[in-house]
């Protein structure tokens, strides 16, 4: 028999029919939908920096399952969010890069908040869902949202992008001057709101992408001579092939760094960044705990992609090793997931469509590619065997298991990395012979490029 599954439990249609009532008895649950931009691994429930304080992502973290080794589809804004929106991969669609506008590769009405709204939901949203959807409604594809407003300008002078990177800051903010603030009021109010409608509300944090320009009291939590840089070594590279080491970059910001000595204010400054994010995180919990609706909100969390400060001579994200491509993602679903639970599977990005569509009772529709998490939501140590895939660019991509990563460039070359031994990918065993059945068995689930669609370049994009 046909059941409908919900995030209350699994209800047969039947029953819903012969039963007065039942319809209200079970409804559908609300979702906040929380995206954050650039935010690596650097939280508090992966252990991967001490340093960093994330006291309300941790406090979420606690509410509900989170997981340790989720990976983003694509390591830049614009491929990140076009694959987790749409359900399809790059290589499905096309949207590799930054410089491919989603738009152009992805199609009116195939969207997560697309299916949402058809599905019968009020479906807002504030902030940077999409790459560069700030701007509201004129960014998007409007008929997909009931509300979406800009983001305010607030008067004064704007940081430029690099300050609190290369250069000092040299203006005092505050809290209220930078736009996450105003994003976390509207979503404030929005779920304090009646309506006869369950709500799928996305709340676009920008932060902590560059400009890492946020209050000066930020800073102060992270002291400059109290700073560890991340783990490194001066010969990462050595082992790289060329089209790794094109990746990387070391000429460009990591010289830069090591000339100019400012490498330990560039960590502070993320570290920074990331507190105000954390801060902005609390106060929506604060308000999901006072919301009526609070044991029927699911709530999802993720970094759109990881961040290197220096690993491997690298900065910002666009390669596909682990601090590229690693991110966050917390989910807390009642009446599913356990509480405080971490999970050590495999996952990427791929998941979040068709989880939340499972969760709330509403087919998966046919074009998505990922699977639902929901196993994992029950039972953190189920058996699982799924891998993590990333792509940068046309026919480069990573895969990643609970052991391994495994990538390959599009001119057929490669790297390998034991996690259990090597944490931080300095040993490149790809040219190792034992490590072939590995190789082989990673490479398997490599995506194939979708020709038909006519998105793809002929050859690689550099």
């Amino acid at each position: 028999m046909k059941t409908t599954t919900t995030v209350l439990g699994r209800v047969c249609l039947l029953c819903l029919i012969c039963i007065p009532g039942s319809l209200s008895a079970a409804p559908r649950p609300n979702v906040l939908f929380i995206c954050v931009d650039d935010l690596n691994h650097w939280v508090g429930y992966t252990g991967r920096n001490p340093q960093a304080r994330t006291p309300n992502i941790d406090r979420l973290s606690a509410m509900g399952v989170s997981f340790s080794n989720a990976h983003c589809a694509a390591p830049a804004c614009g491929p990140s969010r076009a694959s987790l929106f749409s359900g399809m991969r790059p290589s499905t669609t096309g949207c590799y890069l930054n410089s491919d506008p989603w738009m152009k590769h992805v199609p009116r009405g195939v969207s997560l908040n697309a299916t949402f709204k058809e599905s019968g939901y009020f479906v807002a949203a504030m902030g940077k869902t999409y790459h560069s959807s700030a701007g509201g409604l004129e960014s998007v594809y409007a008929s997909e949202w009931d509300e979406y407003p800009k983001v305010p300008r607030v008067p004064g002078r704007r940081p430029k992008k690099y300050e609190g990177f290369h250069e000092p800051l040299p203006v005092d903010l505050r809290d209220t001057d930078l736009p996450d603030w105003h994003t976390v009021d509207f979503c404030i109010d929005k779920m304090s709101q009646d309506r006869d409608k369950p709500f799928f509300l996305a709340c676009g944090l920008i932060k902590p992408h560059l400009p890492w320009a946020v209050p000066r009291k930020y800073y102060r939590m992270f002291p400059r001579e109290n700073i560890i840089l991340p783990p490194h070594r001066a010969d990462d590279l050595d082992d790289i092939p060329p089209a790794g080491v094109r990746m990387a970059k070391p000429q460009n910001d990591h010289a830069k760094f090591l000339k100019s000595g400012r490498w330990r204010d560039a960590v502070q400054s993320y570290l920074a960044t990331i507190a105000y994010v954390d801060m902005n995180v609390g106060r929506l919990l604060d308000a999901y705990e006072k919301s009526p609706q609070r044991d029927n909100t699911i709530i999802v969390l993720w970094g759109d992609h990881g961040w290197h400060l220096g690993e491997k001579q690298h900065w910002r994200k666009f390669a596909l090793w682990e601090e590229a491509t690693r991110a966050p993602l917390i989910w807390v679903a009642p009446g599913v997931t356990k509480t405080g639970a971490v999970c050590d599977r495999p996952v990427d990005f791929m998941s979040v469509y068709p989880t939340l569509c499972d969760l709330a009772g509403i087919d998966i529709p046919g074009h998505v590619e990922g699977i639902s998490l929901r196993p994992l939501l029950e039972d953190p140590q189920a058996t699982w065997d799924g891998v993590a895939v990333t792509t940068h660019g046309y026919q480069n991509h990573a895969v990643r298991d609970g052991r391994w990563r495994y990538i390959r460039y599009a001119d057929g070359s490669e790297e390998l990395y034991d996690h259990d031994e090597d944490a931080y990918e300095w040993t490149n065993l790809s040219s190792h012979p034992e490590y072939a059945v590995i190789k082989k068995k990673l490479a398997a689930h490599l995506p194939k490029v979708n020709v038909e669609s006519g998105n793809h370049p002929k050859k690689e994009k550099q």
